[in-house]
């Protein structure tokens, strides 16, 4: 029978080697760390792991992206993703974190607020999450009552992260007084913002959000006087114009990196919109502006 194992310093404590308990959502590891300057992690892991930044600062980076992340902010390691996260040279951070899977975990993490492309976020009640993972480091037996213990403190912290991430939507869509319509508006522009180089279409983005196509589409009509559609085109467009004036992509390139399989159907679409063709645009950089201006998914 292999031993739970648990290692702690100044800097460092972490429970890990723990047992499958559950298909639904089992905890594989648990820490906290205090870590040096530069401090690099590299690498693919095998489980789903969410990092809690409690003080200083530093970077992750994943799926070509990078954020630099401060107190407050978590962020979600997928498993086999190849990914990179350093702690600041100047104010290295401390984070907590928690290692999971199971058949449940896609269902929690977007409840969470969580996506396969959404892998930042924010949390509200960063002693809830201390206290937790505290309380699942103290319950190093490998036994029936503390895989419970465990079990239900990781289940109390994505609880306690599920309700933040809904009060928080509830709080800011009533601050705008657009009641739900507004929440579905912002998953959507957030889901189109983190996916549009694939090329989905206005089904993907309804499929995402939970609603049909056309109360999808009466939201944008009413919160932005523009069509799912066109706000899809607009923003491929508009990104693939900023690329065209600030990158040596060729125009093939360009137009598979906003979607486009098909370079004849985006230099049409992209002639259309900005009344100049994608080779001409590039020479012109003084037609920026058509792009720079305030967008719709920018208010």
């Amino acid at each position: 029978m292999r031993n739970i194992k648990y290692t702690e310093s100044k800097s460092f404590k972490c429970l890990e080697n723990l047992r499958k308990t559950s298909l639904d959502l089992y905890l594989v590891h648990a820490g906290i760390e205090h870590c040096a300057p530069s401090h690099i992690c590299p690498g693919p892991k095998d489980e789903y792991i969410i990092h809690f930044v409690l003080s200083g600062a530093g970077t992750y980076t994943a799926k070509n992206r990078t954020w630099h992340l401060t107190p407050g902010e978590m962020f979600l390691i997928r498993p086999d993703e190849y990914v990179t996260y350093a702690s600041d040279l100047r104010d290295p951070w401390t984070y907590a974190w928690i290692g999971f899977n199971g058949i449940r975990t896609d269902a929690i993490l977007k409840n969470c607020g969580f996506s396969d492309r959404i892998l930042v976020n924010h949390f509200y009640t960063p002693q809830s999450i201390i206290e937790n993972i505290n309380l699942i480091m103290e319950s190093r037996q490998l036994s029936f009552a503390g895989d419970l213990k465990r079990q239900a403190c990781l289940l109390q912290l994505f609880a306690t992260l599920c309700n933040d991430y809904t009060l928080h939507n509830n709080k800011k869509s009533s601050g705008r007084g657009h009641g739900q319509s507004s929440v579905y508006l912002e998953h959507a522009i957030e889901y189109i913002e983190y996916s549009y180089q694939e090329g989905i279409s206005v089904t993907d983005v309804a499929n995402y959000i939970g609603i049909s196509r056309t109360y999808l589409n009466r939201i944008f009509q009413k919160e932005l006087r523009i069509s799912v559609q066109q706000f899809l085109i607009n923003y491929c467009l508009h990104k693939a114009a900023n690329l065209l004036v600030s990158t040596d992509q060729t125009i093939y390139e360009v137009a598979k990196s906003v979607g486009y399989e098909d370079p004849l159907a985006f230099s049409k679409a992209f002639k259309k919109k900005f009344e100049i063709s994608p080779k001409n645009y590039r020479e012109h950089r003084d037609r920026m502006e058509n792009y720079s201006e305030k967008q719709p998914w920018e208010t």
